[in-house]
């Protein structure tokens, strides 16, 4: 993605975050079709993605997956559930406090992790099965971001979630 110019009235908006953010939940997903892993602190590796988890040495472009944290409600009343647990979402972390589709195509860091937002992370098929029918229309607009590892390490939950200046 290119964002406009740095000095462009657009592009100060697009820049001006609110707050940090705050890494709220870390999940691996060890492979396909089984239970996602619930954990305190995971390793991140640059170019590939989080030890443990299935996508590790993929593309890079999608080497890790992020949902925020405000969307999990809406998610959930939108498929008719009173709650939707982070892991049924299938996505690695769970971030409050500032809004996530801001770090697309930027630098961000999460504790001592550098990461580059790629592209928007559309829902699966899969779905429909976590949620029942309608799911996968109940996460459009709502499925998160895939970001690449540029410069790994330990990420925790309780880490904060920062953008970088352009």
């Amino acid at each position: 993605m290119t964002l406009p110019p740095a000095d462009s009235e657009l592009g100060k908006l697009m820049a001006n975050l609110p707050r940090p953010g705050r890494l709220e939940w870390i999940g691996l997903r060890p492979r396909r079709d089984v239970p996602m892993d619930e954990v305190e602190h995971a390793l991140a590796q640059a170019g590939a993605g989080l030890v443990g988890d299935r996508y590790t040495g993929g593309s890079g472009k999608r080497g890790i997956t992020l949902i925020q944290a405000e969307h999990l409600p809406a998610i959930a009343a939108l498929s008719g559930h009173d709650a939707v647990a982070p892991a049924t979402l299938r996505r690695n972390l769970v971030v409050s406090g500032l809004p996530l589709i801001a770090l697309k195509g930027r630098r961000f860091r999460i504790g001592e992790v550098l990461l580059e937002g790629t592209d928007e992370c559309d829902p699966c098929s899969r779905m429909e099965a976590a949620l029942g029918p309608g799911g996968f229309n109940a996460m459009r607009g709502h499925g998160g971001l895939c970001a690449r590892i540029l410069e790994g390490g330990t990420i925790r939950r309780g880490d904060p979630v920062v953008a970088i200046a352009d």
